[in-house]
């Protein structure tokens, strides 16, 4: 997809479409210069409550294409409130003009966000909401795919540097790329992307965009005592592997000592394992390493954006699977950090991979550790999918990502961790066991276990079981894996330099 920013002539440029975002209750008035071209149409429509502004709310209307006027046709955007408006309103009116016009087989328009933010953040969001509008789960299609396409994309902020447009496009064409590498890890078939494979992509990752890359196997993990991961692949064929990402600064401006790590759950496929799951609804469970695709999403995305603090992306990709040697319920197993576990539930297995990963993350010198995870059903119930559910034991550390998440657009609720919680997976016969009791406080149950392996380190763990897939399409975006966290993420670096 090519991207031009302009700052003048906004309806003068070569390309086949207009759009322009419009704000809820904004009279016709506000539109009057646009109007002219559109012959009177928009202040008709408005008049008649044919389009208010809400939300997801469209108006096309068509041009005659005359003097300096290419463009056949002209969106009108609904952004909703101004008053609620945030960086993140520009990519959702991109992505959703990018959607609709793609659909009347357009392919180049210009967009107007109509937005009071800078240019450089104008841009940014502006091209990143179209770049993941694109995207669509019919990769493996033979027929009936989706062949068209929006070639071009023109964003236009008045009076603005060309510096600054050009800057703002390189960011959200990054941020935007890794956003949609992120979605096609988490859509690909289990028997394409077990642990090897997700380990080779990120080898292939790191090299294209110069990360340190290194794989740990299962044998170096078995050296590092890792116990409680391991226990988890011992019933799929698929070997266990340990992704480690380095991205190191040109010139440092981080405190000495200070490293901030990202670790994400990489089930490639979860059945449960012993504990199986129920038949229905399995073939979901593809998605379940999507915490270390956005691991791998975001740091692609700081490699090419170049912070000035270094930072450490670990995954634990694994495969769980039921056979004679899988690990039973009852099983007591030795973590990385001597901790012994009584594993009463195999379904309850990504805290068991992110066990040691945090451990060892800690171990690399990480003093800040961020860990993402679709953990538990029992968020989805709690949270439904407008909120990744986020706890820690640093409040700062969660005041931060929550206040990153406003800005990016992307919703986290805290949820308690305590004493009063931990007491609740002590064990009988082992340290800890790996779930609390039946029905109760389920996402807390699995960040407490987690807290567990965690010893100096601020730490915050992000529950995204129900934010990281979307169960229908939206105006701007496809049904399926979202790519959530991504950008929050990359805010939280941005701030720590």
């Amino acid at each position: 997809m090519e991207f031009q920013g302009i700052t003048s002539g906004f309806t003068e440029g070569n390309v086949e479409a207009l759009a322009v975002a419009a704000y809820k209750g904004e009279k016709a008035s506000e539109f009057k210069d646009l109007d002219l071209v559109a012959s009177g149409q928009i202040a008709a429509a408005m008049k008649a409550g044919e389009f208010k502004g809400d939300a997801g709310e469209f108006l096309l209307i068509r041009l005659t294409p005359k003097g300096k006027l290419k463009a056949s046709k002209l969106l009108l955007v609904g952004a909703g409130d101004r008053s609620d408006q945030r960086e993140s309103a520009i990519s959702v009116a991109s992505g959703a003009a990018t959607r609709y016009l793609r659909k009347c087989n357009v392919k180049s328009f210009a967009f107007d966000a109509r937005s009071n933010s800078d240019a450089v953040t104008v841009a940014q969001n502006a091209v990143q909401g179209a770049i993941t509008s694109q995207f669509e789960l019919d990769k493996y299609k033979t027929k009936d795919k989706n062949d068209k396409a929006v070639n071009k994309v023109v964003v236009y902020v008045a009076g603005a540097k060309s510096a600054d447009l050009n800057k703002g496009i390189e960011r959200g064409r990054i941020i935007g790329d890794s956003m949609n590498f992120t979605r096609d890890l988490a859509n690909e078939p289990p028997n394409i992307l077990h642990p090897t494979e997700m380990a080779k992509r990120a080898q292939v990752m790191a090299k294209e965009t110069g990360l340190k890359c290194e794989i740990l196997d299962e044998a170096k993990m078995k050296r590092l005592g890792m116990g409680s991961l391991l226990s988890v692949s011992l019933g799929s064929e698929q070997p266990a592997k340990l992704i480690v990402l380095r991205y190191t600064p040109t010139k440092s401006t981080a405190k000495k000592g200070d490293l901030l790590a990202f670790v994400g759950k990489g089930i490639t496929f979860d059945t449960g394992g012993i504990s199986l799951k129920p038949g229905d609804g399995m073939d979901a469970m593809k998605y379940d390493m999507s915490g270390g695709a956005t691991v791998l999403g975001t740091m692609r995305a700081i490699a090419l954006l170049k912070p000035s603090i270094p930072v450490l992306g670990i995954v634990a990709a694994v495969e769980n699977m039921p056979d004679g040697r899988a690990t039973r319920p009852s099983d007591i197993v030795t973590a990385m950090n001597g901790k012994t576990i009584e594993i009463l539930n195999t379904d309850a297995e990504g805290r068991l991979i992110l066990a040691d990963a945090v451990a060892y993350a800690e171990k690399q010198g990480a003093n800040r550790i961020v860990d993402m995870a679709t953990l538990t059903g029992a968020v989805i119930i709690a949270l439904g999918e407008h909120n990744t559910g986020i706890m820690g034991n640093d409040q700062g550390l969660i005041d931060e990502i929550i206040s990153c998440g406003k800005e990016a657009g992307e919703g986290f609720w805290q949820l308690p961790v305590g004493g009063e919680y931990s007491k609740q997976i002590r064990s009988d016969i082992a340290d800890i066991k790996n779930i609390g009791p039946r029905g109760k406080a389920g996402t807390i149950m699995g960040a407490v276990f987690i807290q567990e392996f965690v010893d100096k380190a601020k730490w915050a763990h992000l529950d995204i079981a129900g934010t990281a897939w979307a169960d229908g399409v939206k105006p701007h975006q496809a049904k399926g894996p979202t790519g959530v966290a991504i950008r929050s993420l990359i805010k939280l670096v941005e701030r720590s330099q």
